[in-house]
């Protein structure tokens, strides 16, 4: 038993009472326009408008890899902004995902979800266009949150994969 819930549907609606964390990966550059964010900015526009004013200001924040933002965007949901990719393309040092900074930022959202004693819901982080594996993500989430006692439900939108 690893702990994470897997189910068929849409991770920015889910349908658990209590608070909610919704979590997913950013890039280090500021783009915000492809894969699970349109599904986010779809529902909610602050979680975009606070991740490009924190990357503008990236000189004088902690704006970079593995560092995670939260935005409020319901009375009892929150968006978190992790930011666990390099750029957006695969290039000569690989895939944009980068393990290290997903795992550092699920360790500040562990943090919030426990102040919050929130559940956390997110699609198959790192594994999209950062062209991640699950086999690498899913250890970190079990690690930082399933171990931890923090209820975590991964979505998978369509066919469930493994």
């Amino acid at each position: 038993m690893s702990g994470i819930l897997y189910i068929r549907g849409d991770a920015t609606v889910p349908s658990v009472k209590g608070v909610k964390l919704i979590a997913h990966v950013c890039n280090d550059i500021g783009g915000w326009g492809k894969g699970f964010v349109l599904a986010i900015s779809r529902r909610w526009p602050e979680p975009e408008k606070a991740y490009r004013a924190w990357h503008r200001a990236r000189a004088s924040n902690d704006f970079g890899l593995g560092a995670v933002q939260f935005v409020q965007v319901e009375p009892y949901v929150w968006v978190a902004n992790m930011v666990g990719q390099r750029g957006i393309r695969t290039g000569s040092r690989g895939v944009p995902v980068r393990y290290e900074a997903i795992d550092t930022a699920l360790g500040g959202l562990a943090e919030k979800a426990v102040e919050l004693d929130a559940s956390v819901h997110l699609p198959r982080i790192g594994c999209g266009l950062a062209g991640g594996k699950w086999s690498r993500v899913e250890p970190l989430i079990i690690e930082r949150l399933a171990k931890q006692g923090i209820a975590v439900t991964v979505y998978d939108h369509g066919e469930a994969r493994s």
